[in-house]
């Protein structure tokens, strides 16, 4: 793969801190910033629990929003980090794709 192609296929798949923090904080309950981040097994368990705690509002589970409420406040913090480790994993990725030197 030519370096050129590399460059091309990174800007073209690496995350945008700006746009994880609009998911985060448009639809962080649900998981947003997780599954755009690419972080689906995390980001479904937000979005069950956030599911689960409005199905069970009725019998306290108001309370249970409190367990995605905290894990999305402290993502707010780390979401930068995730981001950082996404495009630095995705760059060694294209990296061990290059083409061996003549």
């Amino acid at each position: 793969m030519t370096e050129a192609k590399r460059m091309m296929q990174y800007d073209a798949n690496k995350k945008q801190v700006l746009v994880a923090y609009l998911f985060w904080f448009f639809l962080g309950m649900l998981g947003g910033h997780r599954f755009y981040i690419g972080l689906k097994g995390s980001g479904t368990a937000i979005l069950l629990l956030t599911v689960l705690a409005v199905f069970l509002t009725a019998a306290g589970g108001l309370l249970l929003m409190i367990i995605p409420a905290a894990w999305v406040l402290v993502d707010a913090i780390l979401i930068p980090g995730m981001i950082q480790k996404h495009n630095n994993e995705l760059a060694r990725s294209l990296e061990e794709e290059r083409e061996p030197a003549d």
